[in-house]
């Protein structure tokens, strides 16, 4: 039987497949629910196309637990990235509307003719490093969030505000020494208490989301953390997000894909570095 080329729309609801010939032709097309049983669904229904390989539309994102799910089973998986699936999608004759099963074709009809198309991996330890690196990236926002919301009630109460930096210490000594006069000031105090808790919270989080980090990044044998200024958390970060820096064909594509790459404007005929451009 000739191969055939199955592509998958995921979505947090439902997945979508549809599987088409080597000239295009659809030869069927299943939704399933996304549940437990969901990859099971899609190689019972896959079973009459033994010559097959799936196609999923970010297996890095939405799609990556059905990708892994199909890998496991020893199916070929690619990756699709969303804005090649959609650039089909635009350029293709006939029904071009926008749902799951035009998209779904869309993705396999993209990786039936892309060469730049990625075989999805099984998670290794870069996977690892990737998910604490998150962590401490949300943890971070988290924090910055909770600071400036502390920040705001303390300069109702502290004329002026604060104009350091805030931590969990030094307002814990500018809530000691107010002393409400009235019932609002008190609730604006209690507000701020309840910020300081929060505040407390997240940073024992970060602290232990680095310690994981840097017994993640250790266990790689990584020479990065040698560089000046790389530590555990920068090193999880390049890591993480690059996994194997030998799927860039050269350095030109690594620099595009980082955004370290060299950017020329209308106005700036001169190419400039894009941390220069931030550096303005």
């Amino acid at each position: 039987m000739a191969a055939v080329m199955i592509g998958v729309d995921p979505h947090k609801a439902s997945h979508t497949a549809v599987v088409i010939s080597a000239a295009e032709e659809p030869l069927g097309e299943l939704q399933v629910r996304a549940c437990a049983a969901q990859a099971e669904r899609l190689l019972a229904w896959a079973a009459a196309w033994p010559a097959r390989t799936w196609a999923v539309e970010g297996a890095g994102g939405l799609g990556h637990l059905l990708a892994q799910q199909l890998l496991a089973a020893g199916e070929r998986v690619l990756d699709v990235p969303p804005k090649l699936g959609a650039r089909v999608r635009l350029l293709a004759a006939g029904d071009t509307n926008k749902n799951d099963p035009n998209d779904a074709r869309s993705v396999a009809v993209a990786a039936l003719r892309s060469a730049g198309v990625r075989d999805v991996r099984p998670d290794d330890h870069p996977a690892v490093l990737k998910v604490w690196s998150k962590r401490h990236r949300d943890l971070g926002r988290s924090r910055t969030q909770v600071v400036c919301r502390l920040h705001a009630v303390l300069c109702d109460l502290v004329p002026g505000g604060l104009s350091r930096p805030i931590y969990a210490s030094g307002a814990a000594r500018i809530l000691q020494q107010i002393t409400p006069p009235d019932a609002v000031a008190a609730a604006r105090c209690e507000l701020a208490a309840a910020f300081l808790d929060d505040l407390r919270r997240i940073d024992t989080q970060i602290r232990e989301t680095r310690k994981k980090l840097a017994v993640a990044v250790q266990a790689t044998g990584t020479c990065l953390t040698g560089l000046f200024g790389v530590g555990p958390v920068i090193a999880a970060a390049v890591i993480g997000d690059v996994r194997d820096v030998s799927r860039f064909p050269g350095r030109d594509h690594f620099a595009a894909y980082n955004g370290a790459a060299p950017t020329t404007t209308r106005n700036w005929p001169r190419a400039r570095h894009p941390k220069r451009l931030c550096a303005r």
